[in-house]
């Protein structure tokens, strides 16, 4: 009876390992054919796969299966990532040197397919072997295809690492997973990226725990995708930040992320303030080259004429302008202490030329209240204003 039931699993796993081969082999066999100029960029990449294949679906496992079949997984440099190193760059080097590590071969199959026109995201977390959780954190993608959402390993489909050493073997076994099964061994940090109504928490990921319980609260994440998506890169990262808390700080992996996205919330907000501050430090510049040419026209003794309005104007504008930009200063938000000193030093000019302005706003409706005859006493020679602020 034991020798039967053997027997049955064994056809069983050989006839679906049949199908599956037979399903893709003829875009897998094709995707063999890409030409060598065309190997070197995700554009050309994705030019020969549009060109090949009509479907999403077949477009999709063409990306899948040339990342995993050419990229090589690179552990001598596993400990030596340049995290600073942006997106484009990943993907420019991974493609050219064939070589990376799990956020090279996300960067590469997601910038492919994004070129194709297909949803896609990548998505951080961790993951457990062998029941398990792995000591280094993960990275992989998902993708919208026929509006569904599915998941895809291209690090885990390209092969295996045993005794430090990678073996190419292509496993479709992480291709197109539907989140209810990948999330047994995937965990992102943010359960945003779950694709689930009823996402599972750290520690039932940890436990083993991860079978749907409808008794939580729905969750709407096609929905909540959607706002994502039209956040702003501080509102999305504060948002991911509360639901990476709120999930539970259960490892030493999910903290270093939540200490890292806290990071990237204090440099998105920082960066957001200092984008501002460019603009108001631009209109206070402005400001001051319209308050010069009033100094410079009144030691011309308000040569040539001009009407009464035109020369209050010329006092007024710098004015409202000035007072416009101490106004937004005050509210670009959050900065590093880096920035404190340029902050402050734009705030005290500010002020130091709203008083100079102020003496000059006296002196114009003194002016303008006096006799032609009178007007032409009050003239003295004034120093201008110093440079603009860069």
């Amino acid at each position: 009876m034991v020798m039967k039931h053997l027997f049955l699993f064994l056809m069983f796993t050989i006839i679906s390992f049949g199908q599956t081969k037979n399903i893709y082999a003829s875009v897998d066999a094709k995707m063999d054919k890409i030409p060598g100029d065309l190997s070197t960029t995700t554009a050309g990449i994705a030019q020969y796969i549009d060109a090949n294949f009509k479907s999403d679906n077949d477009k999709i496992r063409a990306a899948f299966y040339w990342t995993g079949s050419n990229i090589k997984y690179d552990i001598e440099n596993i400990g030596s990532i340049d995290y600073k190193e942006i997106s484009q760059d990943k993907i420019k080097n991974t493609v050219l040197t064939k070589k990376g590590v799990c956020i090279h071969y996300a960067e590469v199959f997601n910038d492919i397919i994004k070129k194709l026109g297909i949803k896609s995201y990548i998505v951080y977390g961790y993951t457990k072997q062998n029941g398990k959780v792995d000591i280094l954190s993960h990275a992989w993608c998902a993708a919208r295809i026929d509006g569904a959402w599915w998941l895809f390993d291209p690090t885990w489909g390209a092969g295996y690492v045993t005794d430090k050493k990678f073996y190419k073997k292509l496993n479709n076994a992480n291709y197109k997973v539907a989140p209810s099964q990948f999330v047994t061994n995937h965990m992102p940090f943010d359960y945003l990226w779950q694709f689930l109504n009823y996402p599972i928490t750290n520690q039932e990921f940890i436990d083993g725990k991860t079978q749907l319980d409808k008794t939580k609260p729905n969750f709407d994440f096609v929905a909540q995708i959607e706002a994502y998506d039209k956040m702003s890169d501080l509102e999305k990262a504060k948002a991911s930040l509360v639901r990476m808390e709120k999930n539970g700080v259960k490892n030493n992996l999910i903290k270093e992320m939540v200490v890292s996205k806290r990071s990237e919330v204090e440099a998105v907000q920082n960066n957001e303030a200092m984008d501002k501050m460019r603009v108001i430090s631009d209109d206070y510049n402005l400001a001051i080259n319209m308050f010069n040419d009033f100094i410079n026209y009144r030691n011309n003794k308000f040569k040539p004429t001009l009407p009464d309005e035109e020369i209050k104007s010329m006092i007024d504008s710098p004015k409202q302008k000035i007072l416009d930009c101490q106004n937004r200063i005050y509210k670009i938000g959050s900065y590093s202490s880096e920035n404190y000193a340029n902050v402050k030093s734009l705030k005290e000019a500010m002020i130091d030329v709203l008083k100079q302005i102020e003496v000059q706003e006296k002196f114009v409706n003194d002016y303008l209240n006096k006799s032609k005859l009178a007007r032409k006493t009050m003239f003295t020679k004034l120093t201008f204003m110093g440079a603009p602020l860069r």
